[in-house]
């Protein structure tokens, strides 16, 4: 197979003949293939020398789709103890793999995706195998540039497994871009951009410049308050910044308000009691923190405070008679019903601070009640056009739910409130479990009529997958394209999205049946222009 791409590389005459131009591609391939579980393959693979022509095909001496299944073979064989040396001691690999993860989507959409009528007929082959029209290569396109930018990261976090590396890959320019790189949707099961963040920052050398760069902060906040798969892998990236003395100072006042939304999740994937994990690593912060440079802002020790005075409570509660919670209980019912009514008569505000007198009354153990309740107060925020607030109460709402992110209004809720923000990949994301709640929802009020997903909620995920659509950049940096099936619409601008209720327009009816015994109206689902704002009465 080396000596395959070998020959392709060298004489070029012998590579446009016949069916030659696919050799290299396939050569890379089958290297790929069969090292892929295979540690002896791997081994022999390197003793026969492919990494020298793999490397000429990462450097882009072919096209795109030769670098996408180099990088691939490249990653494989950097996984295992026994050959990585070999493809470290290239020491180019690592520098030409950080330029492919940033420019992978650019190169695909100006070398491929852009121009109908100058696609090379064997990419169109490859990507087809000669089936299928433009719709198809185009889609296609997406989903192996999506695996050129993965597969480049996966490379480079075997790298950074090692801390001798580290200093390359963690160049500003670099990591600014790596909370985005997500792969889309075509690439579900990929760690992506985050798993390289998280791999990082379990080293001490990779966390200072990662504290020092305030948006990847932010975004690492936004991934781990929200329905990402790899949602767990940003809260981890949180976590270690803040036991590290050298940079939690640097971290924790935009840290610490993402992380007491969470701090009420039992377990998150593999990992159990995170919600007690949190609290502990929040209350050492504040117990280590000195003055002077290091010193903690007022308001951050204040929300850490309220949150060990909620954890104190629960612990005098376990203490405290049945009777005396039950009385706790209706008062925060009654409380709540006020908040209902001050909502239907249009005093929002009055309504928000009834929620927030519910849940200080509400027994901490009474979890499906207080999910009700941060939810009400969440669409409150939304009416108030306080996104921030709303995004907070949805996200507590969810981690309190059984099972975790999985309360349909508070999906909804909070999709709406991370448009308002403009963060599109984490509204998409809620939108769509929101319509996967409905579809399995008995609920009369969730539940799908005829198994129709509602107008607004599929308008919103159309506009969200155009705003996190894989080549937006590159489309709007190379003068944009026309959007499939949306005609008119075109990247790279601003799309008039007045059709799109906000809050204040549209949302859900009743949640059905009160939670606490009361009956209320089973209203069915409504269409959009008929609908108005109800919090939960359940």
């Amino acid at each position: 197979m080396a000596a395959l791409i070998w020959k392709g590389l060298k004489n070029r005459r012998w590579l446009s003949l016949d069916q030659n131009i696919y050799i290299p591609y396939y050569a890379a391939h089958i290297i790929g293939s069969y090292t892929m579980n295979m540690e002896e393959f791997a081994e022999s693979a390197v003793h026969a020398g492919v990494i020298p022509p793999l490397v000429e095909l990462l450097r882009g001496r072919l096209t795109w789709v030769e670098q996408r299944v180099a990088v691939r073979a490249l990653g494989h064989l950097a996984t295992y103890a026994s050959t990585f040396p070999s493809v470290a001691s290239h020491g180019e690999i690592l520098e030409l793999s950080i330029q492919l993860a940033m420019s992978s989507l650019e190169i695909v959409y100006s070398h491929f995706y852009q121009y109908v009528d100058r696609r090379l007929s064997y990419h169109c082959d490859l990507l087809t195998r000669g089936m299928g029209g433009v719709e198809m290569e185009s889609r296609k396109a997406e989903e192996w540039a999506s695996q050129l930018q993965c597969w480049s990261l996966q490379l480079i976090n075997c790298f950074a497994f090692k801390p001798e590396f580290i200093p390359t890959i963690c160049k500003p320019e670099f990591l600014v871009k790596l909370p985005g790189m997500w792969g889309g949707l075509v690439n579900e099961n990929s760690p992506a951009g985050i798993g390289l963040l998280r791999t990082i920052c379990h080293h001490k050398l990779g966390r200072g410049p990662v504290a020092s760069c305030p948006g990847i902060i932010e975004a690492l906040c936004n991934i781990a308050s929200s329905s990402d798969d790899w949602q767990y892998m940003a809260i981890d990236c949180l976590l270690w910044l803040l036991q590290d003395p050298n940079t939690c100072h640097k971290v924790i006042d935009k840290a610490v308000p993402a992380l007491i939304d969470l701090a009420e999740i039992k377990a998150l994937g593999d990992q159990k009691k995170l919600g007690d994990s949190i609290v502990n690593v929040l209350q050492d912060c504040i117990q280590s923190q000195g003055t002077g440079r290091n010193s903690v802002s007022n308001h951050t020790k204040e929300l850490i405070g309220e949150l060990l005075n909620s954890k104190q409570r629960m612990k005098w509660e376990k203490n405290m008679p049945k009777e005396d919670l039950h009385i706790k209980q209706a008062a925060a019912l009654v409380v709540k019903l006020e908040g209902n009514s001050l909502f239907s008569s249009g005093n929002i505000s009055g309504a928000a601070s009834k929620y927030s007198e519910a849940l200080s009354l509400c027994p901490m153990r009474s979890k499906k009640e207080r999910v009700v309740l941060y939810s009400n107060r969440a669409q409150c925020h939304l009416l108030l056009q306080q996104p921030s607030a709303a995004i907070s109460d949805a996200t507590h709402a969810l981690c309190l739910h059984n099972p975790l992110n999985r309360h349909a209004k508070s999906l909804w809720r909070r999709a709406q409130a991370y448009d308002m923000l403009g963060l599109a990949k984490e509204s998409l994301l809620d939108a769509i479990l929101f319509i996967n709640e409905c579809s399995q929802s008995n609920d009369p009020d969730l539940c799908l009529r005829h198994n129709k997903v509602p107008d607004y909620a599929e308008r919103l995920v159309k506009k969200q997958m155009r705003a996190a659509w894989l080549f937006r950049e590159a489309g709007i940096k190379h003068g944009g394209v026309h959007y499939e099936g949306d005609a008119g619409d075109v990247y790279g601008q601003d799309s008039d999205d007045s059709e799109w209720e906000t809050a204040s327009e549209s949302d859900m009816g009743n949640d059905g049946r009160d939670e606490m015994g009361d009956d209320d109206d089973d209203s069915e689902w409504k269409n959009e222009d008929e609908s108005k704002d109800k919090c939960d009465k359940a």
